[in-house]
């Protein structure tokens, strides 16, 4: 199962519902580990250090930054990126088909995966 963290975006009913579902789920949140306020080219180098997969609901900087690490040769975590239009419940299926059934080679090669998977 992939190691995982979620950043400061991620609505707490899907970190909540992950682990109820997955109880042997490898996840930590980032407010938890890095100080508030830290910026997003950071956490970004934390996970891909940590090799943690980052779960965000951040497209509007998260996602840039994901790319500039990839221009740069840098290497990036993989990132999981929910939507607000998403219900909890589908974002929490979504994320547990990755973390079940995605190796880190594969979500590493794809760098982002936007949720929902259906639209």
């Amino acid at each position: 199962m992939l190691r995982l963290a979620s950043d400061a975006d991620v609505h707490g009913e899907i970190i909540r519902g992950l682990r109820r579902r997955l109880s042997e789920i490898d996840l930590v949140r980032v407010q938890d580990i890095l100080p508030d306020g830290t910026p997003d080219p950071e956490v970004l180098a934390w996970a891909s250090t940590e090799t943690r997969i980052l779960i965000t609901n951040d497209r509007n900087t998260m996602v840039g930054f994901a790319y500039q690490r990839v221009t740069a040769g840098e290497p990036v975590p993989g990132l999981v990126v929910t939507s607000n239009g998403q219900s909890i419940g589908s974002a929490i299926n979504d994320i547990v088909l990755i973390a079940e059934y995605m190796t880190e080679e594969e979500i590493r090669g794809q760098v982002v995966v936007f949720l929902p998977f259906l639209g």
